[in-house]
């Protein structure tokens, strides 16, 4: 159950509410602190007045913000792409709809274990992109090559943060050899990490097959969280054999 306790802020009506959950019976306190933070979470009431799957949309519309991938004609793959708040803003921003006549149209592809509710203006397969011809899929799908890569995937938590770090690195790491298999050069890669200690193997692997290479919190990601988000532009094509 949870209650609205509001306080007078401007002296002129205005009411900062916030909702406190009370602890039921068979809840543990640490869900009923994730029930009031998702309550209070002004990314969370923003994404439901905007018509968004998540709060992880404001994370790749914040970091296109400032990097500039998702341009119009642009082809995007979305890796692990449940809920499809990702799908939502690659759609608009690469005008995946052509609705901007005077635009060039984008494509927008989605890949996820699981089953994906549809998107308008984005393409979505349940596939397993480790599979050894996920890539030959894909790029099927495409056409050809892709322009932008991105993850916001995160292994199951295991409850220990150095083993759940650990992870979700391996996880970006496979991600980016994915990518170096299907983007066009001059290609991005965008990826969700955790801190902890081993970025430094992606790290070097990613500057040495992109331009540019940075590590950005966006504002939507939560203070309190490790999670952070490579951003790799400019990819400088396969290696030669």
């Amino acid at each position: 159950m949870a209650k609205k306790t509001t306080k007078n802020t401007s002296g002129r009506g205005q009411r900062d509410l916030t909702v406190k959950v009370k602890t039921a019976r068979g809840r543990k306190l640490s869900s009923t602190l994730w029930l009031q933070r998702q309550l209070n979470d002004p990314y969370v009431k923003r994404a439901q007045a905007e018509g968004y799957r998540g709060r992880a949309a404001f994370k790749i519309l914040e970091l296109d913000d400032k990097y500039r991938f998702l341009v119009p004609g642009a082809r995007v793959v979305d890796l692990g792409c449940a809920p499809g708040g990702w799908l939502q803003v690659a759609v608009k921003r690469v005008n995946a709809l052509g609705e901007r006549k005077s635009k060039a149209q984008g494509y927008v592809l989605g890949v996820d274990l699981q089953e994906v509710a549809p998107i308008a203006g984005a393409e979505i397969h349940q596939l397993d992109f480790l599979e050894d011809d996920a890539d030959q899929k894909v790029m099927g799908w495409l056409g050809g090559s892709a322009d932008v890569v991105m993850s916001d995937m995160a292994a199951a938590s295991s409850g220990h943060k150095q083993t759940d770090h650990l992870r979700i690195m391996t996880l970006c790491e496979t991600a980016a050899y994915f990518a170096f298999d299907v983007l066009a050069e001059g290609g991005t890669f965008v990826a969700k990490v955790l801190a902890g200690g081993a970025e430094g193997d992606l790290q070097k692997l990613l500057k040495s097959r992109f331009k540019k290479v940075a590590n950005v919190k966006p504002p939507a990601s939560r203070s309190d969280s490790s999670e952070k988000f490579v951003v790799a532009t400019g990819f400088k094509g396969p290696v030669e054999d």
